[in-house]
């Protein structure tokens, strides 16, 4: 089985075009595959898949096996492979996804910018279940507080496709122990679909620096649906201008919304070595 390695600001997926490949078993590939001793390594495998009414569709699985609905920094890179590949030969390319159609523009010669749609505030949607609230209430989650053990957060809900708890601190990111933190609040009762959680310093209003724990696949480098809600929570809480540069572990990834409409991501994504893999 033919892969491409590829990466986003750290971020990085095993892609396999599928497109004339039999079914089988993603999950347990992608267990296998994502592997950093036993495996390729990645945070992810893509999998390109025919669509009628896009240039392809693609399915995004975690190392752990568990689906995502959408992955911000997966489809830079799917845009990425498709220009490279000759899959796509202009400077469009639209993706379908379970979370539905997303399209990526090129920004030079490795830049993609993709609109990723609107972000989803109310709870029920998120899905995130808070106390005293009625399901169908559609007033956002800002600033919730969420108890860890002895640690107070406070927590802004998003999705972007797939849900995103951001949580504001004074305390340096770098200095935040979100490999215990981050597994208890992905898996917190509150998000019945399991939840990213991403810990946010304020640095200005153009500039926020973030941490990443990914629902299924612990903490990476960046997360491009991640940053999306880290750049939406904080207009929320009026603390950004338009746009604003998330500063993650892997590199900056910029975002932009206008408070109403679309979320544009915008980051490099570059091919990195391809291989075989034989089972």
């Amino acid at each position: 089985m033919n892969f491409t390695k590829l990466q986003a600001t750290g971020n990085d997926f095993v892609l396999i075009d599928v497109r004339h490949t039999v079914k089988r078993d993603w999950s347990a590939l992608a267990k296998a595959m994502c592997h950093r001793r036993f495996g390729v390594g990645a945070d992810g495998i893509l999998l390109i898949l025919p669509s009628k009414k896009a240039d392809f569709f693609m399915r995004m699985f975690n190392p752990d096996g568990s689906e995502a609905e959408a992955c911000g920094n997966g489809l830079r890179c799917a845009a990425r492979y498709a220009l490279e590949s000759g899959l796509v030969d202009k400077p469009e390319v639209r993706i379908d996804t379970p979370a539905g159609m997303k399209i990526a523009q090129v920004k030079g010669k490795k830049g993609i910018q993709m609109n990723m749609g609107k972000p989803v505030l109310k709870p029920a949607a998120i899905p995130v279940v808070v106390q005293g609230r009625k399901a169908s209430d559609g007033v956002p989650v800002i600033d919730y507080p969420l108890t860890i053990g002895k640690r107070k957060l406070k927590v802004t809900c998003v999705s972007m496709g797939n849900p995103h708890a951001v949580c504001f601190l004074d305390q340096p990111v770098d200095e935040f122990p979100l490999a215990e933190i981050g597994q208890q609040v992905e898996h917190h009762p509150m998000f019945p679909n399991r939840a990213n959680f991403h810990i946010v310093n304020f640095i200005s209003r153009k500039k926020l620096r973030a941490r990443v724990w990914e629902r299924g696949a612990g903490e990476t480098l960046s997360c491009g649906t991640g940053a999306c809600a880290v750049a939406v929570a904080a207009r929320l809480k009026g603390l950004r201008d338009n746009p604003v540069n998330i500063i993650l572990p892997g590199g900056t990834l910029t975002i932009d919304w206008d408070g109403k409409g679309e979320v544009f991501l915008s980051g490099p994504a570059v091919v990195v070595f391809e291989g075989n893999w034989k089972d």
